[in-house]
């Protein structure tokens, strides 16, 4: 059996992100399970805010056609996202409303992937009602998403100079989340 391709990437583009970082943590244990990691920043593939006279108008950006065939290419992929107001950042839901409007001829970004969806936050909750959110969201464009969630608290304290998580408890939660998308990821490439 070949090894899971898995895309990461965050929802979160800021210089010295927490969520970046915990994203970091991820790609470390993926690639330490063998898996074929391929890490992006949706900061490279910028895209207008959806709107349905601009796409009419101009069409689908070519930068949402890139990430939704990168997307397709993989067996899975790891999402950081910060929480917004109990919710999902801007860039996140901006970026999975264009992919989504990719013909399926093109790409099928989502359909019939395994996701494992992460949240850091500077606040004790570490971001679950955005997990919430996000997890509905994947689910319904047909990802299924790993029962085994990530919400680290306190995340300007949660990392150490190797960007790795000191709290063992949480590190314990990513751990799990890594290797169930690894595999099933895995099954579902078979």
């Amino acid at each position: 059996m070949s090894n899971p391709k898995i895309l990461c990437f965050s929802g979160s583009t800021r210089s010295g992100s927490i969520n970046v970082r915990l994203l970091g943590s991820a790609v470390r244990e993926l690639a330490e399970l063998d898996c074929e990691v391929t890490r992006i920043s949706l900061a490279d593939y910028p895209l207008p805010i959806y709107d349905g006279d601009l796409e009419e108008k101009e069409g689908i950006p070519e930068n949402a056609i890139k990430l939704a065939k990168l997307m397709s290419e993989h067996d899975g992929y790891f999402v950081t996202c910060p929480e917004y107001n109990g919710s999902l950042t801007p860039l996140m839901k901006n970026t999975i409303d264009w992919m989504t409007r990719v013909s399926s001829d093109q790409a099928t970004p989502f359909k019939n992937k395994v996701a494992a969806i992460a949240s850091c936050s500077p606040g004790g909750m570490g971001g679950i009602a955005m997990l919430y959110h996000l997890r509905e969201i994947l689910v319904r464009l047909g990802s299924l998403v790993v029962s085994e969630q990530v919400a680290v608290g306190n995340g300007f304290e949660a990392f150490d100079d190797d960007d790795k998580l000191t709290d063992e408890r949480s590190s314990m939660f990513l751990s799990a989340s890594v290797k169930s998308l690894a595999t099933k990821a895995a099954i579902l490439k078979v």
